[in-house]
């Protein structure tokens, strides 16, 4: 399934509610299992963002909805990254043309 990385930052909404933030997590978790996806890792992070995600989505347009859905509930924006494996690299590197 594809892997997906979210890098999140906290909304004035988020950072007045922070205590909360293991239950929003749990919710969210739950919303992306019943989108077929499945969350590998989440991360409290130090730097430019607050929190680093990281899941199986069954597509883009199931890893967007979520994306959408963890924004609009105003608590995080969002940036996600589509991650590949080592091992697609090389076949990604096949698709290249020759130079």
């Amino acid at each position: 399934m594809p892997l997906y990385i979210s890098l999140m930052k906290l909304t004035e909404q988020g950072s007045k509610d922070f205590r909360n933030a293991p239950d929003r997590i749990e919710s969210s978790s739950k919303l992306l299992q019943k989108l077929g996806g499945k969350l590998i890792g989440i991360y409290l992070v130090m730097g430019e963002y607050d929190y680093v995600g990281i899941g199986e989505c069954p597509s883009d347009e199931v890893a967007t909805a979520f994306a959408l859905a963890l924004s609009s509930a105003g608590n995080v924006k969002t940036t996600t990254l589509k991650a590949f494996s080592k091992e697609e690299i090389p076949g990604i590197l096949k698709i290249l043309p020759k130079p």
